[in-house]
């Protein structure tokens, strides 16, 4: 291919280049470390082309990249590529390729399957390594099986993909109802971060297997907190009949009650349902604050942070962090929380990384440093672990 003309321009993520010609774009190229290597690179595979002001169609595609790399929404799928002089198989990767919408992957193989060709997988992981229209031409949403990175030819290799990927998938979790039982992440890509970025830890994903976390739908912040606080500190048999004897108590509205009912209706009810005196105060505590407009709607957590939703929820009496994270992890699916004060985390964590004693909080949230923006797929896992050491404690012929 050849090229007209080509500039660099700044983005998040460093300083890349693009070229075009008569027929559309022929090349983005991705940050070297220096913008003289990044310039050579470009100009290595484009012999020729000039640095020059960009049309108007060649600016709106670089005003979509800088956006996509921004974290915004924004569709690169339909910038007008010059692929004239590629092969055949080249392109038809490649047009498959930019179908992926962001925060969302592919393995080489379910790419291979979508252009006909089951079974090549190799070849499409070569076709995309020889890529010449980076971010326009996603590869970086193609995996490897079973979550696993696969190659990534840009400078930064694999911390590169990881890089652009975290973007994405923070932009497309973005939108997205909080509470509506999708996760807020793209699961293969937090497993090849955790893959990536810890070898233990990767050596757990290979024996638990897939990430599998299932979320619970709620209509709202309060129904989720009621259910919560009247399960605390109970056995999941037990508590779900107090709740169930709770709802039955407003056959007219299926499902949780509201917080105007739970002011309505009498201690003495709530009392015989099987609730305590400190779970009857926290959760009219709750039902007041709510009425009072001072917990946040579904809507508005959505436009929150983890931290900020901590901060307003702990202020329900019985309410503590620990609630608020697993009200973050199985109701909101939020993609970066790691109870650390959570037995089980800290169960596991010491079975996974073979702790003579139970680690300390502060032990698991140092090593978790290196697990964001994805901490909520490591605490599934250090879930499972602590799961699979008690399971196998109570087979027959344990010691």
């Amino acid at each position: 291919m050849t090229a007209d003309g080509f500039m660099l321009f700044d983005t998040a993520i460093g300083r890349c280049g693009i070229a075009w010609g008569a027929r559309g774009i022929v090349g983005v190229q991705l940050p070297e470390v220096h913008e003289v290597e990044t310039r050579a690179r470009l100009l290595r595979r484009l012999p020729g082309a000039r640095e020059a002001s960009p049309p108007p169609d060649v600016r709106r595609a670089l005003d979509s990249i800088v956006a996509l790399l921004r974290g915004e929404a924004s569709d690169c799928s339909t910038v007008t590529l010059d692929m004239e002089r590629l092969p055949a198989f080249r392109r038809r990767v490649y047009e498959t390729a930019r179908s992926i919408p962001p925060g969302e992957t592919l393995s080489y193989g379910e790419l291979a399957a979508r252009i006909g060709s089951p079974g090549a997988a190799r070849a499409v992981g070569q076709a995309l390594g020889q890529n010449p229209f980076a971010i326009l031409v996603p590869c970086h949403r193609v995996l490897a099986a079973d979550g696993k990175l696969g190659g990534f030819s840009a400078n930064g290799g694999i911390t590169t993909k990881l890089r652009l990927l975290s973007i994405e998938a923070a932009q497309a979790s973005g939108p997205s109802y909080e509470g509506d039982g999708t996760l807020g992440f793209e699961p293969r890509a937090a497993v090849a971060h955790l893959r990536a970025s810890d070898a233990a830890l990767a050596r757990v994903i290979d024996d638990v297997g897939p990430l599998d976390l299932a979320l619970r739908k709620t209509p709202s912040i309060f129904a989720a907190l009621a259910e919560a606080i009247v399960y605390q500190q109970l056995t999941g048999k037990a508590a779900s009949t107090i709740f169930a004897r709770v709802c039955a108590l407003f056959p007219h509205r299926p499902g949780s009650p509201t917080a105007e009912q739970i002011l309505r209706v009498s201690d003495e009810a709530l009392r015989a349902a099987g609730l305590s005196r400190s779970k009857l105060l926290s959760l009219r505590d709750l039902a007041r604050r709510d009425s009072a407009g001072q917990i946040p709607t579904l809507a508005q957590v959505h436009r929150m942070t983890d931290e900020e939703i901590v901060e307003s929820l702990t202020e329900v009496r019985g309410i503590g962090r620990w609630t608020v994270e697993m009200l973050l992890i199985f109701r909101l699916g939020r993609a970066d929380v790691l109870p650390t004060d959570d037995y089980g985390i800290r169960k596991g964590f010491g079975i996974a990384f073979k702790k003579r004693e139970l680690p300390a909080p502060e032990e698991v949230e140092k090593r978790g440093e290196r697990w964001k923006p994805y901490r909520t797929a490591a605490s599934w896992y250090l879930w499972r672990v602590a799961e699979r050491a008690k399971a196998a404690l109570a087979r027959p012929g344990s010691a």
